[in-house]
C-alpha cells in the first residue's frame, strides 16, 4: 500500500467515526458494484447517504471537495442507483460529500451535506 492509499483510508476511518458521532447509521463502507465504488453508504434519520470522502494532506491545490467533478458525480449516481435496485429501496437519497484534510496526524473533516444532485438528462 503506497502513502496516498494510507492517507485515503485513514480519511475514509475518520470519515465513518465522524458520520456515527452524529448518529449515522454506517451501513456499507467501500462498496462496489462493477467498477463503481461508494465510499460509504449511511442513513441518517430518513435519508440514504452516499457519501464521497476525499483526503488530501495539503489544500494547496484546493480543497479536498473540489476534486469531486461532474464524472465522479455521475458514477456516483450509478452506483447508487444499482445499490438501491439491488437492496430493493426506496428512501429518498443524497450525495455528500466529506473533506479530509490531514496535517500531521490530525485530521479535519467537512462534512457537506447535499453536495450535488442528480440531474435529469434532456
Amino acid at each position: 500500500m503506497n502513502e496516498k492509499q494510507k492517507t485515503g483510508g485513514e480519511g475514509e476511518a475518520k470519515a465513518v467515526e465522524y458520520l456515527r458521532s452524529i448518529g449515522y447509521e454506517i451501513l456499507e463502507t467501500n462498496w462496489r458494484q462493477g467498477n463503481q465504488e461508494i465510499d460509504i453508504i449511511a442513513k441518517d434519520k430518513f435519508y440514504l447517504v452516499i457519501a464521497e470522502v476525499k483526503t488530501r494532506s495539503s489544500n494547496t491545490f484546493g480543497e479536498p471537495e473540489v476534486f469531486v467533478n461532474r464524472e465522479k458525480q455521475k458514477n456516483l449516481i450509478k452506483a447508487a442507483n444499482a445499490y438501491l435496485e439491488k437492496k430493493n429501496l426506496v428512501l429518498e437519497s443524497r450525495f455528500d460529500i466529506l473533506s479530509v484534510l490531514k496535517t500531521g496526524d490530525s485530521y479535519k473533516v467537512n462534512h457537506i451535506q447535499n453536495a450535488f444532485y442528480p440531474l435529469l438528462k434532456r
